[in-house]
């Protein structure tokens, strides 16, 4: 028999909400499953991608991991990873350095055999490189065989990898995918397969409710899937139905009913009643002991309709009009809505764009060429709807969404209206009061920027390779 633990999405070095506290959560989380993994004696700890929330990662947080890890390295439990949408780059990978440090097994077409399993390896795909795979791995001689790899596959929501199609293409017969990029945990029979989600470790988004956790996985007879929670901080979910008349004390009142000692607490306003200040309620939920406090207020402001009849949801709808005037190419299109309006993390946005022009220079170079003049006039819509790029730079809610640079648009947004670039400041479709917009997963079933102070502190593989 071989057991190992599933995990992935750990997302370590992830300052959510701007919180140098959210930033050692997840390190922590992670640092919990290989405690667990350790005390447990399990035969390999399976990581299925988004180690890292960034592609360059302060040296802190690369200190970090490798701490984490040599406690596995000491314990002899072999840690076993592909490369996620929030690591990849071209070239060398931080997995790369890692397992140079004797620390990681970055997975492949070659088998990895740990008792009696096979591990393969697939890091994650843009969706404009899927057509190339022939998934051809080379053969073993285990009784068990795992796919391990990162992206969001049907029959999972929010899925444009099938992952039948791979089961049934690959050159090799597998008894399990296990699966990463998808924060929401779940597990589904496919082609005579299990096709298993861990989900993340912590929270990046306001939809990812449920607890935190990886799976076990035993490869036996028959390969059976059972999911451990582990403790993380608490969020603390409250919402203001205001009846008429009523205003911030209905707030205050309702946010003393929960229990918000260093939790983080997203407030959501609804009803009819009088306007509220966000940065008051944000206020007095840190007095009550909330390490960070963010309000959405729900309730949609509009103009007076004798003034007129534009609502404050109009600016962007101009600007996309106004970009569709330009007569731009496809490509500039879709970099602008990765530049503008995407949910990308800001320190993520220059390796996106980076990513995407190098494969449209390879595969689309005709993507660059201006729209006709005679195709719409001045104002009038392209086939592309407001907002939207060729490819689709926004990400659904629940899973994960650096690959809003690649993916196709998913629908709605990381709460059912879906997971991130399931990381945003986290909270999907319910925006900052007082922070720039982050990304999620969350989705990433979630990306944010750190301070400029930090800069100084990030580190790429050129320093190392």
């Amino acid at each position: 028999m071989t057991r190992v633990i599933h995990t992935g999405d750990t997302h370590v070095g992830y300052r959510q909400y701007h919180s140098p506290e959210r930033r050692d959560d997840f390190l922590a989380a992670f640092e919990r499953v290989v405690d667990d993994a350790v005390e447990e004696g399990v035969d390999a700890v399976v990581h299925a991608g988004d180690l890292f929330h960034d592609r360059r990662p302060d040296l802190v947080d690369l200190h970090g991991t490798i701490s984490v890890l040599r406690k596995l390295d000491r314990a002899d439990v072999p840690f076993l990873a592909v490369v996620g949408n929030h690591e990849s780059t071209r070239g060398e990978q931080w997995l790369d350095l890692l397992e140079t440090l004797g620390l990681a097994t970055r997975l492949g077409d070659e088998p990895e055999v740990v008792g009696e399993t096979a591990f393969y390896g697939l890091d994650h795909v843009p969706l404009s490189k899927r057509d190339d795979l022939d998934y051809e791995f080379a053969d073993h001689d285990a009784e068990r065989a795992a796919l391990v790899s990162h992206g969001l596959f049907q029959p999972f929501e929010f899925g444009n990898w099938d992952a039948e199609e791979v089961l049934t293409e690959t050159s090799v017969e597998f008894d399990a995918m296990l699966l990463g990029d998808n924060h929401d945990p779940g597990k589904k029979r496919v082609a005579d397969a299990w096709v298993t989600y861990c989900g993340s470790t912590e929270r990046a988004s306001a939809d990812e409710r449920e607890d935190r956790g990886y799976n076990i996985v035993e490869f036996d007879d028959e390969v059976s899937i059972r999911r451990r929670g582990i403790p993380t901080r608490d969020f603390a979910f409250v919402t203001v139905d205001l009846g008429e008349n009523e205003g911030v004390d209905r707030v205050r009142e309702t946010i003393r009913e929960h229990a918000l000692e260093d939790a983080v607490a997203l407030i959501s306003i609804e009803g009819e009643g009088e306007d509220v200040t966000p940065a008051r309620v944000e206020e007095f939920a840190l007095e009550q002991g909330a390490l960070v406090a963010r309000v959405n207020d729900r309730r949609e402001v509009a103009a007076d309709e004798d003034a007129t009849d534009v609502s404050f949801a109009d600016p962007d709808e101009a600007v996309r009009e106004r970009v569709r005037e330009m007569g731009l190419s496809d490509a500039a299109r879709e970099l602008d809505e990765t530049v503008r309006a995407s949910k990308l993390a800001d320190s993520n946005v220059r390796d996106a764009v980076e990513n995407r022009v190098a494969d449209l220079v390879d595969d689309e170079i005709d993507a660059f060429e201006p729209a006709p003049d005679d195709g719409a006039e001045a104002g009038e819509p392209d086939e592309t709807s407001a907002g939207e790029s060729p490819d689709g730079a926004d990400e659904a809610a629940g899973v994960d969404a650096d690959d809003a640079a690649s993916e196709p648009p998913e629908p709605g947004d990381a709460s059912g209206e879906r997971p991130d670039e399931r990381d945003g400041d986290g909270t999907a479709g319910e925006p900052e009061t007082g922070t720039p917009p982050e990304t999620t997963v969350t989705a990433d079933p979630a990306g944010e920027t750190d301070d400029a102070d930090d800069a100084d502190d990030q580190v790429s593989m050129e320093d190392f390779l």
